[in-house]
Formats: C-alpha cells, structure tokens, sequence
C-alpha cells in the first residue's frame, strides 16, 4: 500500500520473538518470565555457557513458568490454567482484550503428487487433524501456514473442513474465549497464491547438465505449487492491496550475494563455505539475469482491523543446505532474509523493490507490520548464513522482545543430544526438531512485529511429555512448531 498513513485508535496487541544476540554471546536465564523486556546482554566473563548446559539451567528456570511457558506481562499469568489429562493440558493463556495474536506454523501438509493433498483432506486426514487442533488450541487471530500446498483451493479446503470445525483436543481458554469486541473467534479469511516452487525454469540451474529437474524449477519442488502458504485471518483481508514479489529478480537487488564457486573452498568455523581468492560463478550472466530471488514468495498482506491496518509480511525462504561449494542456496536464503530488512527500511534503501504488478518502494514508512514465517535461518546455529537474521531482528524498526520459548523444546534438545550439545543459542527458543547429527533442533520460525506494536506476550507450542503426553504427540504432526505472539499497536 502507497500513501500517508493515518493516526490509528484501535490497540491491539501482538507478540513477538525476543531480540537476538550477537554470535558468541548467549542470553543469561531470565527468570521473572511474566514480565516482558528486551534482553541485550554482552558476553560472561570466560566462553559462552554450552549449549549441553542449557537444559539444565532452563529447567530450573521453567518450574517458575506453570504450564505455558507464555511470556508476558506480570498482568498475564501463563500459569493459571488448570492440567487436563488430554491433549490439551498445556494451555495457551487467552489473550487480553483488544489485542491480537498472531501465528506462524509451517504444518509440513505437501504431498508427492499435484492435486494428492486436495484429495487427502477431502477425504479426512489425521496430520491435518492434528495440525488443527494445535491451531485451535492457540487461537490465532492471524495465522501464516507455510508447506500448505498451492493450487487454488486446498487452502480454502482445509480452512472449512479443519480449521473451522471444532478438533476434540482443542479445548483451551483461548480457543474458549468470548470476547464483546471480537464477534466471531473463528478464522473466515483466507489468501493465498501462487508460489515459486515447483514452476519449471526450462534452465539448467543446479549446473548438472540436465534440465526439468526439481531442482530446475524457480523454487525447488516436483510441481507447481508444492510448499505454498497461506494467511488466514479473523478480519478482512484487503486482497486487492496485496503485494507480491514472486518474480522480483535476484540480479536487481543491490550487492546481492551472487552465488561463486571458490577457487581453493575451504570450511570457516560457521560451515559456511568461503573463498580465499575469485572463484568463477556459478550461473552464467545469461542465467543468473533471469532468476528469481524468491523461492517460493514474499507477500504483503493488508489486514484490517476495526479501523487499524496491519501488514502481514509472509514468506519462506529457501533452507540454506542441499547445496555445494557454490552455497548457492545459503546466498539465497541470505538475499530473501535481506529483502524483508530493505522492504521495512526507508525509502532509499528498498527503492529498488518492484512488486509483480509494477509497484516501487518498500513497505509506507509508519505502517504496522508484523514479519512472519519459517526463515530457515537460526540466528546462531546451524548452517546459514546468519548475519541476515540477526541484521533483521536487530533492525531499528522491529520491535525488542524475549524470544519466544517452551518446555517441550528443551527436553527435546536434552533427548536428542548429538548436534545440540554443540549449539550455542538457548533451546528453549528452539522451533524446529530436525536431525540429531546436523543441523540439529533450530529456531527458525520467527513472528517479528513492528517497533510501533507492543509485545505483550509470546511462546512456542511445543508441549514437553512431562505436561502432557497427549499434547506432546499431537505436535508430532510437524517437525516444526507454531510460534504465537500477542501485540498491541501503539
């Protein structure tokens, strides 16, 4: 959207992720959990505390939390709900009124085969089912889903048939909450549309001497559509204000990072691939001209809400693996990152930004905004080149918050062990349960608001078997977990 902004009446509330530290720092254990606060906090004295040490530490810290691991405010009690013998034990806190929660899940519900996901949901699938019910039990009044995928009516399907009828574990005070200023708490709104992925480039971009590979497509994928998303909303979406960037070229953004064969690659210590001198490119200029920075897409969402605007910023960027020295995927993930930073920069720094209908310019300057999606990036672990996430949550206009977290993600990091004894961020901010080996359990599924929202609260539905076992296998439907944070718009 283009044009002044208006002066908005209408709060609302949204959470969000916490700020992210410097690479070699790590947070200290924030006990006072109700209470909400940036954490900037430079190194301990000595090396940082590892990663093995974390769930130890954090569960002292959890036993003050009860039974949500929610963040908030010291008027936002997380652990005042009852236990429940069934699934939904863990309760998420209802939101406070004139405030809005707002969600991202990557509910991995991509199929094999065009068209299978469509015939799978209208005949009754269990992982959608599940997927659900820990929707319901969150009760977003906004909601990403990325790996839903695209072909113009399986969002809509799986909006009817599951998200909008009443999952038997999804008995929770916020899915129960009636609220004067919010007639109806059902999700009624969807957007959705076309995605990079799986749409054939008839190029040879993977350089293996083939074409029509998966990996030939713009956004890798079998089909066209495979790992789509979707935004799903309790408002009104402004649909014909949306803006797409899904054929936004890579070569026009400024210094994009290029992706360059090394002439003697060697390992740093990030195992990101470097170059100790100049390598050739790995795309032809022929190719490299006409390639697509998006994956899959980057979607700005209008959203209104009583009166007030809200941005929704989706995408989905590219894992920054499967890749070879090259790092061609770890410079995209990288560049996709850096396009959400320049869209909520100031007029000179995302000027370059042409949107598929024609539109310059980055997001209005004052607009309320909040960056959702799974980022496949952790701020400091893993693979990828990380500086693009931490310059996105460290940038001026996104707000400070503590970083969302759970119970569940810190036994799981203590079970698993391999990998994330080796990690250095806390996993209790985990979001992703991956490979054991590598990369390990990761945060890379971010809900980011803007510095003119205030976080009130946050967390991650990933329930430890200690809280419920029925709770705990529900969240088996993914290998990541929903992350929800709750904001109010200054």
């Amino acid at each position: 959207m283009n044009g002044k902004t208006t002066p908005m009446s209408f709060s609302l509330k949204v959470l969000t992720p916490a700020a992210l530290l410097p690479v070699g720092h790590v947070p200290r254990v924030q006990t006072n959990v109700n209470e909400n606060r940036s954490t900037r906090v430079g190194s301990f004295v000595g090396s940082p505390i590892p990663r093995c040490a974390w769930p130890r530490i954090a569960l002292s810290a959890f036993a003050l939390v009860g039974v949500c691991n929610a963040q908030g405010p010291s008027g936002l009690d997380p652990g005042a709900g009852e236990k429940r013998s069934g699934a939904a034990a863990v309760l998420v806190p209802s939101p406070p009124k004139s405030t809005l929660r707002i969600a991202t899940f990557n509910v991995a519900l991509n199929r094999k085969k065009a068209g299978e996901l469509a015939q799978d949901l209208a005949k009754g699938d269990d992982q959608a089912r599940r997927i659900a019910a820990i929707v319901q039990n969150v009760a977003p009044d906004i909601l990403l889903v990325n790996e839903l995928d695209y072909d113009g009516t399986t969002a809509k399907l799986f909006l009817d048939r599951y998200l909008r009828v009443s999952q038997p574990e999804s008995r929770s005070p916020a899915s129960d909450q009636s609220d004067a200023n919010i007639p109806d708490r059902e999700l009624r709104y969807v957007y959705s549309g076309p995605v990079n992925t799986g749409v054939d480039s008839g190029l040879d971009l993977n350089n293996n001497g083939r074409i029509h590979d998966p990996d030939d497509a713009w956004g890798y994928g079998a089909f066209p559509g495979q790992y789509g998303m979707a935004v799903y909303s309790r408002y009104p979406i402004v649909s014909g204000e949306v803006r797409t960037f899904q054929k936004f070229l890579w070569s026009k953004m400024p210094e994009a990072l290029r992706p360059k064969l090394p002439s003697n690659p060697k390992k740093s210590e990030s195992s990101v691939l470097e170059s100790d001198g100049d390598g050739k490119w790995f795309h032809g200029d022929e190719v490299w001209e006409q390639l697509r920075l998006s994956s899959k897409s980057h979607w700005d969402v209008p959203i209104e809400i009583q009166g007030a605007r809200l941005h929704i910023l989706a995408s989905h960027p590219t894992p920054p693996v499967f890749d070879g020295a090259e790092d061609r995927n770890g410079c995209r993930n990288h560049d996709e990152i850096r396009l959400l930073r320049d869209y909520i920069s100031d007029e000179s720094r995302g000027a370059y930004l042409v949107d598929d209908a024609g539109t310059q310019g980055p997001i209005p300057s004052g607009s309320h905004f909040v960056i959702v999606g799974d980022l496949n990036s952790d701020p400091l672990d893993g693979d990828g080149r990380s500086e693009a996430i931490r310059s996105l949550i460290d940038h001026p206009n996104i707000a400070k918050y503590d970083a969302p977290s759970s119970r569940g993600a810190v036994d799981a990091a203590e079970k698993s062990a391999g990998a994330n004894t080796k990690h250095r961020g806390n996993p209790a901010h985990d979001t992703g349960d991956f490979n054991d080996k590598n990369p390990g359990n990761l945060r890379i599924d971010f809900v980011l608001p803007s510095a003119n929202c205030k976080v009130i609260a946050s967390g991650v539905y990933w329930p430890s078997a200690s809280e419920s076992a029925a709770a705990n296998e529900l969240t088996s439907a993914s290998d990541h977990h929903l992350v929800w944070v709750d904001i109010e718009l200054k």
